[in-house]
């Protein structure tokens, strides 16, 4: 059967992306090898379903019964002579041993290329802003420098396996109702690579490789968003014998910001106004996420809640000179203390004004509204 790669991330198949991506930071976050340094075959698994499940095209090929990885699959998708498929069918109920539908599939390679690694990386809204070079620790298989990747020690060279006769894996006969079947294995001295090594490199016992920490410097190019990744090629787990190295990605995580709300390449912040520069207009200078700063023009008779936008001085755009506005939301500010002085002069503005408090009604904020408030009170009240 392919593999079950929904069940592995703990989703159903009707999941949606998002629901896929949380259930791999949960999970990577409780496996990553820094964390439990016991489940690193358990987080290479859960990445490896994330890689599939994420990408549109793959997770097609799952949901039609496949293996995107071609790797064995029992539906549509995969190779149907392969590994589980109707190459296996034939072999076990007529035998096998050279050509034909039986033929045996033969060793694998012992150098083998390696997995994907992932590693996490925080960044605030300045480092997003103008881009930011970061030092990351990963911990992955690297190149034994002992052996160089041969798993054998001094001089001495691999042997062809005593047990499979190098073709990787065993055949058995067995009698049953339906006569003789044969059934094949992988051979469990060499698994399946048909050659042993008597004498292994004492550094990585044979395997080629060992686990190494390490730091690196990545560069996070301006603009981008939490959960995007860069690819950093050949830098993740070398293979078994010392096969070519996987990619590293390196996944972003957003900080909240204290002042500033992202939205796409738009930024939004709140913005506290005086009531009299409300009232008289004024310009204020707030400081942007780049350290320099923005004029933000209050007009006369600003009234609460305006949103006044300048045009350039949000996030930029990801590998673009494009950038976003900055949205500052406009919240009039009213005194709660007065001296005699300052009540002296607003009562005077007061009666200058020689307004009276007013009860608006629903038909006369319809007009100013342009019909809205209508449609919100018809709204709530079902019609």
């Amino acid at each position: 059967m392919a593999s079950d790669y929904y069940g592995i991330l703990g989703v159903s198949r009707g999941a949606s992306d998002q629901e896929i991506k949380r259930a791999y930071r949960k999970l990577a976050r409780e496996l990553h090898p820094d964390v439990n340094p016991d489940a690193e075959d358990r987080f290479k698994e859960v990445t490896t379903a994330y890689e599939v499940l994420s990408d549109p095209e793959k997770r097609r090929i799952v949901d039609a019964g496949g293996d995107p990885l071609g790797g064995p699959s029992g539906g549509f998708g995969g190779d149907p002579f392969g590994a589980g498929g109707l190459g296996d069918i034939f072999q076990t109920f007529f035998g096998g041993g050279g050509g034909g539908f039986g033929g045996g599939r033969g060793p694998r390679g012992r150098v083998r290329p390696g997995e994907p690694a992932l590693v996490g990386v925080k960044l605030d809204l300045e480092e997003i802003a103008a881009g930011a070079r970061k030092e990351i620790t990963v911990d992955t298989a690297i190149l034994c420098d002992t052996c160089h990747g041969a798993g054998t020690r001094d001089n001495s060279k691999p042997v062809t396996c005593a047990t499979c006769k190098g073709a990787g894996e065993i055949q058995a006969v067995q009698r049953s109702f339906l006569g003789q079947v044969m059934t094949v294995r992988e051979c469990p001295e060499c698994r399946g690579v048909g050659e042993t090594i008597p004498d292994p490199c004492l550094k990585c016992g044979g395997d080629g490789r060992v686990r190494s920490r390490r730091t690196m410097t990545v560069k996070i190019p301006a603009g981008v968003q939490d959960g995007m990744r860069v690819r950093l090629a050949s830098q993740g787990e070398v293979g078994p014998g010392g096969g070519p190295a996987g990619d590293l990605y390196v996944e972003i995580s957003e900080k909240a910001d204290d002042v500033f709300v992202r939205d796409g390449d738009d930024l939004h912040c709140t913005v506290r106004v005086p009531m009299v520069d409300a009232a008289l207009g004024t310009e204020i200078t707030v400081d942007t996420v780049l350290g320099g700063t923005a004029t933000v023009a209050v007009d006369a008779g600003t009234q609460p809640g305006t949103v006044v936008r300048v045009r350039g001085q949000g996030l930029p755009h990801l590998n673009s000179g494009v950038r976003g506005d900055l949205h500052a939301h406009l919240e009039v500010v009213v005194p709660k203390k007065l001296d005699g002085h300052q009540s002296e002069l607003l009562g005077k503005l007061r009666e200058a004004f020689g307004e009276d408090v007013e009860l608006v009604t629903a038909k006369s904020k319809a007009a100013e509204n342009g019909g809205l408030f209508s449609k919100l009170r018809n709204a709530f009240a079902g019609r």
